[in-house]
């Protein structure tokens, strides 16, 4: 496990010429250029680990007969705020193989003059193994555990992956809702969805918070395998949340969470990419800190059919930076926005209860 380990250095607070590549209106930096490299150190760290530690460079995948993908993304959740600006340094490791899987635990700290570390974020990539030829699953190394912490981190990575099957198995798109997130449900029907002026809050369609971006795929944001980078689309799609939640929430607002990526589908290089965003949940009002939840999807479209094909789902968590919390309630219209806003609600739970548990402080 320990030969898997690789780690960037990004010197914002010594290179005012790299701050200045990667500073966002605010002064901060862009976390979607973060999110880009996340995905990229992945990618880099799964080669390694098929490769071995000393290799300098990837060569041509059909020399090699394998490729590795980027399959989901699991969650990368903020535990510290980027701010004030300070050297970032970006590691991960290999902590679960299976068959053909790699589970890549990454984390981003920062660095002070003295050197003290602050763990800024941590997360999960999922990468499988495919034949270059058949572009079928293929067997990756096996991992050798050398100590008794990296036999815990590969407990995580594969409780992580249990966790992903039973999600996977409970989803919406596959079985009903619970009879608890049914009655939720009909609560904010009864709250909000009839408009009889009663409620102080604003409420607000999920429809209505529709956004959209159209782009031309160039080749100079292709990966190895002559597809569009991985680490791209995250940016893309970050962006477009972070617009979206904005807009929702009227101010501001600070990343809490990518709560899940899904990679369906490459993207070719030269095809026309939709990306549409939605508020899909909301915090009740009155409740912090108040969250707003946001989906991505990104679609290749066929120009001659008009044909659109899902290639990416990405969720997001930010909250308002005014500390008032949501005072605009999204309210489903149909059953299919419905399963979109239970979904929502689910992510939020999740991220709480993680956020819960990385706070709890040992007891004595």
């Amino acid at each position: 496990m320990h030969d898997t380990y690789t780690e960037i250095l990004l010197p914002f607070a010594s290179s005012p010429e790299l701050f200045e590549r990667y500073t966002n209106a605010w002064g901060g930096l862009r976390t979607g250029m973060l999110m880009e490299h996340l995905d990229s150190l992945a990618g880099s760290i799964s080669y390694k680990h098929m490769l071995g530690p000393g290799v300098e460079t990837l060569g041509r995948i059909r020399e090699r007969g394998f490729y590795m993908v980027t399959a989901s993304v699991d969650r990368l959740d903020v535990l510290a705020p980027l701010s004030p600006v300070r050297d970032i340094r970006l590691s991960g490791i290999v902590i679960y193989t299976g068959t053909s899987s790699i589970e890549v635990a990454v984390k981003m700290e920062a660095l002070d003059e003295s050197g003290v570390e602050d763990t800024l974020l941590l997360g999960r990539f999922a990468m499988v193994c495919r034949d270059a030829q058949t572009h079928k699953a293929r067997p990756v190394n096996p991992l050798i555990l050398g100590s008794r912490e990296e036999t815990a981190l590969y407990s995580i990575g594969e409780q992580a992956k249990k966790r992903r099957q039973s999600s996977a198995l409970r989803s919406l798109s596959r079985v009903p809702p619970s009879s608890t997130e049914a009655e939720e449900l009909h609560s904010v029907y009864l709250q909000y969805a009839q408009d009889n002026g009663q409620s102080k809050y604003e409420r607000v369609w999920m429809g209505d918070t529709h956004l959209e971006k159209t782009m031309l795929m160039f080749p100079q944001e292709r990966n190895v395998h002559q597809k569009v980078f991985g680490g791209y689309l995250m940016r893309l799609a970050y962006e477009l949340g972070f617009a979206s939640a904005s807009l929702f929430t009227r101010s501001h607002v600070t990343f809490m969470s990518l709560d899940s990526i899904s990679f369906a589908k490459p993207v070719p290089i030269g095809s026309i990419l939709r990306l549409t965003s939605q508020v899909l949940h909301t915090t009740p009002p009155g409740e912090f800190p108040g969250l707003v939840h946001v989906g991505v999807q990104a679609n290749v479209v066929d120009v001659r059919t008009g044909h659109e094909q899902t290639t990416n789902d990405f969720r997001f968590t930010w909250h308002p930076d005014d500390g008032a919390g949501v005072v605009r309630q999204v309210v489903p219209k149909t059953y299919q926005e419905a399963m979109l806003w239970l979904e929502g609600k689910r992510a939020l739970e999740m991220g709480n209860q993680i956020r819960g548990e990385r706070n709890k402080k040992p007891s004595g």
